[in-house]
């Protein structure tokens, strides 16, 4: 019986170490732990140009990059201390084998997400959960569990409790088989389009009974099937397959987000679609990511992998030798952050509706031991995708232990100067200084919507640290010249890197501009936590900056600033963050909400920046236009996805949670729920509607649940005993509480 899959992920600094209520029964128990560690020094994968599709950093080893250790090893302690000789690891008489018969290979194009695995059956320890088999010897001890009082230690791992409930892990007997065939010689099958011509009903009947009922299928000897399974949502899944007979055969479980139009994986078209299309991946062009089994001839084998898959899409080859094969089983466990919708949202509009499973399943797929900017590449927390995915998180449930780990690791990954690492956590160092604001916007955000203000003010020191790492980069006119690191701001096409026009070396307004709105963040919170000085100093300081940059960007002539100084590029980025910071005349502001409307040569934000225009377009009291950009969030249902994806087509993801925040503006903006002071003590309720004739919202706050429904032009609001605040709806002000 598995008790868990720990430990939690975090860094040697944060060694999560997890709890488990076990109830021995009387008699005989036997305790068995699987430890696994990837990337020890010196064991690297072979690299290859296309890996990283030409990136120099193709060498990397086996671990996934969100993986980060001192040393491979196993500790377990008793909580009662009058257990501890009998199953302390250093006291009990514990036992270790080598587990034979893993093989890894390099994961191609997911390569953040550490290597998969060959398992040859021949060589696996059957048996190995209960104890069984030979070669069990004498444990070597490596080094005791320490905390920070650790005095003269080696590198060591700082033990922590873990913070997070155990990871969703539930049998899912799901999927139909889209197409089956016999199949020819060994080999790749990235080339070879899904044809329905060639499909065999029968074959696939089989597979399909086997997957939804567990029906076994028998492939006959010499014989090589190509089955390709639309799972019908997006799973993040351990594959479970148990087999009997089949020595000297092979089971490949290949997994895709899509299926692509062509064979060089340039476009996916329509999602639900399979026929004439390719089970390949992008770059290098081959078939999918995931991991192979090869059966011994055993009954009853299982095989199943040490870390996750995912996608909508499952390849399965299967070749036999002499002997015939029977796939006894096969099934799917689905694991992720037990993340569940408390919070509701209704409306005249259908396809707010419609899109709303997409969005939660994106965030479900992108949420684990960390948040995720996507599960099937990279599985890294970064920054600026995780302070959306927070926002949304805080819409939708009363469960805030995942937002609060992703700004404690953020924290914990703050580098000498003072500035946070763009991801964490991560064993590949990476910076972008424009996340290291918006971490500091996620402190107030955490302050605002859950006020839990003793939790800020141990976050605070570091986000005063990455302002003044900001104020360091000051030239002599006052403004901020680009930091050192990846200055990333939106996947804009004309802006190289995603970096705004001098965002690189010179001066941006852009960045000039987000700091500027994030300064005026810091200073609620300051004054929150009873800092009036440093507050003082923030806005004091956003001032300035602001007039350094109408001195500097504004162009008279079109009432807009430009991105760069020579006054040639222009951007929704710089009107929007210029609204939301604050401090302009009303000139400036109806300039620039004209310019937003108006102006054809903005440079256009994408999926994951228009959180900030959709708030822009919220303080200028234009849902309307907010409404407009959601028309792409129902093209992709129209288009078959099931959960958002990274940028606008072609897409290199299909699931990046960045793009579920129009969620957030569904309660915050059109039903208009926002909280005024820390954790809703007062809160403010002002729908906008736009083209809504009616809608009905019920947001999950840290007092209770808020609700608003509009319906013939009047508004009914429900709040908890505690809330004060103001309702403002049809031109009209009263106060509730």
């Amino acid at each position: 019986e598995r008790i868990g899959r720990g430990s939690e992920r975090g860094d040697a600094d944060n060694w999560f170490f997890e709890t488990y209520d076990v109830p021995f029964p009387p008699g005989k128990s036997i305790l068995v732990a699987r430890v696994w560690a990837l990337g020890v020094e010196g064991d690297r994968l072979t690299p290859t140009a296309e890996t990283r599709n030409g990136d120099p950093f193709d060498v990397k080893a086996r671990a996934p990059y969100a993986q980060t250790s001192v040393h491979p090893g196993f500790l377990l302690s008793p909580e009662d201390p009058a257990f501890v000789e009998k199953l302390a690891t250093g006291k009990a008489p514990w036992q270790a084998k080598a587990l034979e018969g893993y093989e890894f290979k390099d994961p191609q194009v997911a390569w953040g997400t550490g290597a998969n695995v060959i398992l040859h059956g021949d060589r696996m320890a059957w048996g190995v959960e209960s104890g069984a088999g030979e070669g069990w010897g004498p444990v070597r001890e490596i080094a005791p569990g320490m905390d920070e009082r650790a005095n003269d230690a080696n590198p060591y791992h700082v033990l922590r409790p873990a913070t997070l409930p155990p990871m969703l892990d539930e049998p899912r007997q799901v999927g139909k088989v889209r197409f089956a065939a016999d199949i020819g010689e060994s080999g790749s099958t990235a080339k070879i389009p899904i044809r329905e011509a060639e499909n065999q009903p029968g074959l696939a009947e089989a597979w399909t009974a086997a997957l939804q009922s567990g029906t076994p299928v028998a492939v006959p000897a010499n014989s090589r099937q190509r089955i390709l399974i639309d799972l019908e949502n997006y799973y993040c899944a351990y594959p479970e397959l148990t087999v009997s007979g089949g020595r000297g055969s092979l089971v490949r479980v290949h997994w895709q987000e899509s299926l692509y139009v062509d064979d060089k994986a340039g476009s996916k078209g329509n999602r639900d679609e399979v026929e004439g299309k390719f089970f390949i991946n992008i770059w290098s062009h081959d078939d999918g990511t995931g991991d192979t089994f090869l059966p011994d001839g055993g009954q009853g084998r299982t095989f199943s992998t040490l870390w996750w898959q995912c996608g909508r899409y499952v390849e399965i080859v299967v070749e036999t030798g002499d002997e015939p094969l029977t796939i006894d089983r096969l099934a799917w466990r689905e694991t992720r952050y037990p993340l569940e919708p408390e919070s509701v949202f209704e409306s005249s509009d259908p396809r707010m509706a419609a899109a709303i499973p997409m969005m939660v399943r994106a965030l479900q797929m992108c949420s684990h031991e960390t948040y995720m900017d996507c599960p099937f590449y990279e599985q890294l927390m970064y920054i600026g995708d995780t302070r959306l995915e927070v926002l949304t998180t805080y819409a939708l449930t009363r469960d805030d232990r995942l937002p609060r780990k992703a700004l404690r690791m953020f924290d914990a990954s703050r580098r000498n100067h003072g500035l946070t690492q763009s991801r964490y956590p991560s064993r590949v160092l990476q910076m972008i200084p424009p996340f290291s604001l918006w971490w500091v916007a996620m402190i107030h955000d955490f302050a605002l919507w859950r006020g839990d203000m003793a939790y800020v003010e141990k976050l605070q020191p570091g986000a005063r640290a990455v302002l003044d790492a900001f104020r360091a980069c000051t030239n002599d006119d006052g403004l901020i010249q680009a930091p050192n690191g990846w200055n990333y701001m939106d996947w804009v096409p004309e802006w190289e890197g995603g970096i705004p026009p001098d965002g690189n070396f010179g001066v941006s307004s852009v960045i000039n501009l987000q700091a500027a709105l994030v300064l005026r963040q810091a200073a609620k919170v300051e004054e929150w936590l009873g800092e009036p000085d440093l507050a003082h100093r923030n806005r004091k300081w956003a001032d300035h900056i602001l007039d350094r940059v109408r001195e500097k960007f504004w162009v008279k002539s079109r009432g807009v600033f430009a991105d760069d100084l020579a006054h040639s590029r222009f951007s929704e980025h710089a009107q929007s963050l210029a609204i939301l910071g604050g401090g302009l005349t009303d000139s400036e502001r109806s300039s620039l909400k004209r310019s937003l409307l108006e102006d054809d040569d903005l440079s256009r934000q994408t999926i994951y920046f228009s959180h900030y225009l959709f708030e822009t377009f919220r303080v200028l009291g234009m849902p309307e236009e907010i409404q407009k950009r959601l028309e792409m969030w129902y093209g992709l249902v129209e288009n078959g996805l099931k959960t958002t994806i990274e940028h606008p087509e072609p897409t290199r993801s299909d699931c990046h949670a960045w793009g579920a925040h129009p969620y957030f503006h569904y309660l915050a903006t059109f039903a208009g729920i926002r909280p005024k002071l820390p954790g809703f003590e007062v809160v403010e309720i002002r729908p906008q509607l736009g083209s809504l004739t009616s809608l009905h919202a019920k947001m999950p706050t840290p007092r209770g649940f808020i609700e608003v429904s509009v319906h013939d032009g009047k508004i009914d609001v429900f709040v908890p005993e505690g809330i004060r605040g103001n309702v403002i709806f049809d031109g009209e002000k009263r106060q509730i509480g």
